[in-house]
């Protein structure tokens, strides 16, 4: 089994708090799949306002955290670590589908399997459960491009 805690995730990904949106990668083959956890606490920042009256993760956050697992697979598949001159990009979102809402104390676990990589177009399809309930579904286009200055 292969597994990243937080370190090794500061050093795949260059999103930091409050964007950071993994926490430990319980698993993954490089060129097929990882599978990553987001433990979801009543501290994060956007809960303030998405619902004061019943916190529930936004959608696109849950979305992000799938393209963030993406972005540590296809780091580890090409044996690539970020730096200053290029991004990993969201490309494209397809056939997302929220199930179920996402609430402070949930720990969601985030599943992606990679299907191709044809001219530095990554594409996976991703799912987040919590407790086994899934929550999203969603088919991901990432592209690492050199930032322009």
């Amino acid at each position: 089994m292969n597994t990243m805690d937080i370190h090794e995730i500061f050093h795949n990904l260059p999103h930091r708090y409050p964007f950071l949106l993994i926490d430990k990668v319980i698993d993954y083959t490089v060129g097929e799949s990882l599978t990553a956890i987001k433990n979801v606490t009543i501290n994060e920042p956007f809960f303030q306002g998405h619902f004061p009256i019943r916190p529930v993760m936004p959608g696109v956050l849950i979305v992000e955290a799938m393209a963030q697992a993406t972005g540590l697979l296809s780091f580890k598949t090409a044996q690539l670590q970020p730096d200053n001159k290029s991004l990993y990009y969201l490309a494209g979102i397809d056939k997302v589908r929220f199930k179920h809402p996402v609430e402070p104390g949930d720990q969601l676990k985030i599943t992606v399997q990679l299907l191709s990589n044809k001219r530095g177009f990554w594409k996976y399809t991703a799912k987040s459960e919590v407790d086994g309930h899934l929550v999203a579904v969603a088919d991901l286009m990432c592209v690492n491009r050199d930032i322009e200055t």
